[in-house]
């Protein structure tokens, strides 16, 4: 009788340009929201890690900001987050999506993969192939294997990388996804107990699900300038099955502060809606949710609001 197979477990990260879909794709893999995901570039703030898990593999997805060329501070620290992740992880999967032509943007995040992780197996990811009819698919597929296998000839690394077209949204090639993942993988133990989908705080992840509904219909000027801050989680005395969450939202501007809270606090009242149905699917439980909007001038250009703020 044959041994069981050897069991596998490490780190993939997912990275691309802004908006390619790697959160969205990342909650796919897991089962579960555990990123939050946005229209909007420069949704993902943090490193939040998803986990996999089979019988004979664990994966942890670590799901990192969009690379960029940078403007701010902020810019500059997600930039230096990512980058850092590169060098940790055992795979990297570059998304480049099905239904926008191969830019500078995903050349130069190319180049910086295989600049800053030379010997890191990458695998190509193509997203949101529901999106694209089958030829333009096919042509999609073609440009990805040849923006890959030049840069590898040239570097007298192995040209072979995987490519793997997928869709987040209806499950296909999901499945074919993780088992590619997975073969990249090392043998070694389960990081995580078996059930456990993240390791994040739960406290990052509310003010993710707030910053999620934040966000959402906004227009341009307002994502990179919000940040979420939860300042307390307590039990409602003499209640059992209430939890009274108490945050604040920063914008950079009075006139941003307006946008989120809209005409006579309706917005406001929009987004508390939305992310307390999120947060009461995370924790279990009924909660209140108290938000209160704050201006914190320019704290993408200043270390100490930064630090402040969590970054």
């Amino acid at each position: 009788m044959s041994a069981d197979p050897e069991f596998r477990s490490g780190f993939v990260c997912f990275v691309g340009r802004p908006n390619t879909g790697k959160s969205t794709l990342t909650n796919a893999l897991v089962g579960a929201k555990v990123a939050i995901t946005s229209n909007r570039p420069q949704t993902t703030r943090h490193t939040i890690r998803g986990i996999v898990h089979r019988e004979t593999f664990q994966i942890i997805l670590v799901d990192t900001p969009g690379l960029h060329r940078p403007r701010t501070l902020l810019g500059q620290r997600l930039n230096d987050l990512v980058k850092g992740t590169y060098s940790e992880v055992d795979v990297i999967g570059l998304c480049i999506p099905a239904d926008e032509k191969i830019g500078p943007g995903d050349r130069w995040i190319y180049e910086q993969i295989r600049t800053i992780a030379p010997k890191t197996t990458l695998v190509a990811v193509v997203t949101k192939i529901d999106k694209v009819s089958k030829d333009r698919l096919a042509a999609q597929l073609l440009a990805v294997s040849e923006l890959v296998s030049a840069r590898e000839e040239r570097s007298g690394t192995s040209p072979d990388s995987e490519i793997v077209p997928v869709s987040a949204t209806t499950g296909e090639q999901l499945d074919v996804l993780i088992d590619i993942l997975a073969a990249q993988l090392p043998p070694g133990p389960a990081f995580y107990p078996d059930g456990e989908l993240t390791d994040e705080p739960e406290e990052m992840l509310m003010a993710e699900l707030i910053r999620e509904a934040a966000l959402e219909g906004v227009r341009d000027e307002l994502p990179h300038s919000l940040a979420v801050v939860i300042e307390e989680v307590s039990p409602r005395d003499g209640r059992d099955d209430l939890i009274d969450v108490h945050a604040n939202l920063f914008v950079e501007r009075e006139s941003q502060k307006g946008i989120v809270i809209g005409k006579g606090g309706a917005r406001l009242r929009e987004v508390g809606t939305a992310a307390r149905i999120q947060i009461e699917k995370l924790l279990g439980t009924k909660v209140y949710l108290d938000l209160r909007v704050k201006i914190a001038k320019n704290w993408q250009r200043d270390p100490r609001q930064l630090r402040r703020l969590g970054f």
